[in-house]
């Protein structure tokens, strides 16, 4: 289920936006960073960042780019595509440098808002091990847990991790909004 999406959307801080192969050097300032990848996976080599840039950023469309308005650095990467039929999976990796600053909740609230208007999206949903900062971020945008599943899957250290499972539906989402 290959949808393309072609973002442009504008906050008051923030850019999001298709990725482009110009953008090598903020993505693996993200995705090459141990700290920041803590949670997710492995950090990326140069190498394969370049490759995940553009196989799976530019060429599939299936993340964006969360763009700083005042220096156009990307400081966030932003996964939004289909999981099935009306439901879109989200998941956010931002740099560590702009943890707290609010940047992930703005450029993430902006996507689901697009897709709950503009695509017809039924129902979006995130996972993550982080039970602290993801979880709190999915939390405070709207999102309800659905579920944990207890040692789950492994963090980058290859330790057995619980996986946390939220969702929000298009009906909570505009009667919030």
């Amino acid at each position: 289920m290959d949808i393309e999406i072609n973002m442009d959307i504008e906050t008051s801080r923030m850019y999001i936006r298709n990725f482009k192969e110009s953008d090598i050097n903020d993505l693996y300032e993200i995705l090459g960073d141990s700290e920041t990848m803590k949670d997710c996976e492995p950090a990326y080599t140069f190498e394969k960042t370049q490759q995940f840039l553009k196989e799976f950023c530019v060429d599939k469309k299936a993340a964006f780019a969360a763009v700083l308005k005042r220096s156009q650095k990307v400081a966030g990467y932003i996964l939004f595509k289909p999981w099935e039929d009306g439901v879109y999976e989200i998941g956010w990796i931002f740099h560590k440098g702009y943890w707290r600053s609010g940047y992930a909740y703005e450029s993430c609230s902006a996507v689901i808002r697009y897709g709950f208007q503009h695509l017809g999206v039924h129902k979006v949903v995130a996972e993550t091990i982080d039970g602290v900062k993801s979880v709190g971020l999915m939390e405070k945008l709207g999102m309800k847990r659905e579920g944990i599943q207890r040692s789950q899957t492994k963090d980058s250290e290859g330790n057995w991790a619980d996986l946390y499972l939220y969702g929000l539906l298009q009906d909570e989402f505009l009667f919030f909004s």
